[in-house]
């Protein structure tokens, strides 16, 4: 039995705890986030896989095709030693583009060449786009491919007011095309862009 006190209320007895307040229902209620949530929404606004296949080939092309040209121009010296015989059918000239690859649309005012200057521009960026929203990896790589090469001939354009072509194919006397690492890499991404709309593009539409 529990002791009264003096005014014969009972007290209470020894070792009773007291019943907790009320708990703040907000804190109970509301549910805990999971851990590490923001950094899963994070990587999956990423680049995708084929995303970043394209952007690589651009960078490579554009470091490849700038790269071989200061070599032949300043350390190579080129424009003392053409035309050099770098293999049976390969000879290393010396030849300023003013138009587009291998020599089309040639250019012979400064309002042509920044005209074909923002073009090509305005074009990387565009297929940068498409490069971004793809998932199929042949597509971005070919796009790829032809961003890095026209960026590397923008760059051409903006320093030298030409592009600096020096590879030139040929079968005794009959020469063809005068041409770059960057416009190799154009023709290439265009052939892949035209094997994956006529036939991964059909392939990937059955599935």
């Amino acid at each position: 039995m529990s002791k009264a006190n003096e005014t014969g209320a009972p007290l209470p007895q020894t070792g009773a705890t007291s019943q907790p307040g009320p708990q703040r229902s907000g804190a109970a209620a509301r549910p805990r986030s999971p851990r590490g949530s923001g950094r899963k929404s994070t990587v999956g606004r990423g680049l995708s896989t084929a995303a970043i296949l394209g952007f690589s080939a651009a960078l490579i092309t554009l470091v490849l095709d700038q790269a071989t040209k200061l070599y032949t121009l300043f350390v190579f010296d080129l424009p003392v030693k053409e035309p050099v015989e770098f293999a049976p059918f390969v000879n290393l000239i010396v030849v300023w583009n003013r138009g587009i690859s291998y020599g089309l649309f040639q250019q012979s005012s400064e309002l042509g060449r920044w005209v074909l200057v923002v073009i090509s521009i305005l074009a990387a960026i565009g297929l940068s786009v498409w490069i971004r929203r793809t998932s199929a990896k042949l597509l971005a790589a070919s796009l790829g491919l032809i961003v890095g090469g026209a960026i590397g001939n923008v760059i051409d354009r903006i320093a030298y007011g030409a592009v600096f072509d020096f590879i030139q194919f040929h079968i005794g006397s009959w020469s063809w095309y005068v041409f770059n690492v960057a416009d190799a890499a154009i023709v290439a991404g265009v052939v892949g862009l035209l094997y994956d709309s006529f036939v991964l593009e059909g392939r990937r539409a059955k599935k």
